[in-house]
């Protein structure tokens, strides 16, 4: 991939699910690393297999060349009760990050959430869009949360999620603004993208300018389409195996990567696949995945 004008690395996530537990729970953190090791590439995100001790986990990165490019960090900032305590906890992620040489931090807002905003009941269903004042409570938090970033060289890239309040491609413009575009910078991901009703290329163009960070995923389109008739849930969707790599689903990632090659990105994109690794095997899955963007790109 020396033609790309950008890093690309891979999310852990491949190996051993976040949302969905039981994805690859048996899973070792050598396992994974050693896999990205074998597949040539040097970036990582944070998962939950990796040690948290910041010293022990910058051993078993530096032995392989891989360096982690971000970790993923939650927020409940729509509701102003949280607020202090969620920019607490911010500054301590952002010291975390900036101690292993990260320059990003993938955030995203889980209030409204139906599987991860701490308010809800697990009798409930659907997402909560926000109301008015919740969106000026949210994107003025947000512009302070990515001000600590900033203290610590480091960007908040905001990931636009399945099921979360900015999901569909309303919620991703209405972010971008009501943002400070010198404070919070957006977390492209091809896959969520899609996922919620948007063209991912028309993403990539509109908001090109605020983008610091990328996800690579593919969707499968009939997966999702007998998951909406049967109105499941985002983790559902996970379950049903929604998600994949680039070139095992419908996204066309051929305008997407000439995009990116036409104008000069040169930050860090991920691989994801997000789906059982007992049926599909992270490793086969990437490795085919990169021959595929190969293709493209040669």
């Amino acid at each position: 991939m020396k033609k790309l004008p950008f890093q690309l690395g891979i999310h852990p996530i491949n190996w051993v699910g976040e949302d969905v537990k039981e994805h690859g729970d048996a899973t070792t953190c050598e396992q994974i690393l050693d896999d990205i090791q074998r597949l040539g590439l040097t970036g990582t995100e944070m998962g939950r297999k990796y040690p948290t001790d910041s010293a022990t986990l910058r051993e078993e990165l530096n032995k392989r060349n891989i360096r982690l490019v971000s970790q993923w960090k939650s927020v409940l900032l729509s509701d102003p009760a949280y607020r202090l305590s969620e920019l607490d906890s911010y500054r301590r992620h952002a010291e975390f990050l900036q101690s292993m040489g990260s320059k990003v931090i993938s955030t995203a807002e889980v209030g409204g959430s139906l599987h991860f905003d701490p308010r809800r009941t697990p009798h409930e269903k659907d997402v909560l869009r926000l109301s008015e004042s919740e969106w000026h409570t949210f994107a003025d938090g947000l512009n302070a949360a990515g001000a600590i970033a900033q203290e610590y060289g480091l960007k908040l890239t905001y990931h636009h999620h399945g099921g979360t309040v900015v999901e569909q491609p309303d919620e991703i413009d209405r972010l971008m603004e009501l943002t400070d575009p010198s404070l919070v910078y957006l977390l492209y991901d091809t896959g969520h993208a899609y996922y919620g009703g948007a063209d991912p290329l028309t993403v990539l163009r509109k908001h090109y300018d605020r983008i610091a960070y990328i996800h690579l995923k593919d969707i499968r389109p009939h997966v999702l389409d007998e998951a909406r008739k049967e109105q499941s849930d985002f983790v559902g969707c996970i379950r049903r195996g929604v998600f994949t790599v680039p070139g095992d689903g419908c996204i066309d990632f051929a305008p997407i990567l000439q995009e990116l090659i036409t104008r000069g990105y040169d930050g860090w994109a991920m691989l994801e696949g997000e789906q059982d690794p007992a049926i599909h095997n992270p490793y086969e899955y990437a490795k085919r995945s990169l021959q595929y963007m190969e293709s493209l790109i040669r």
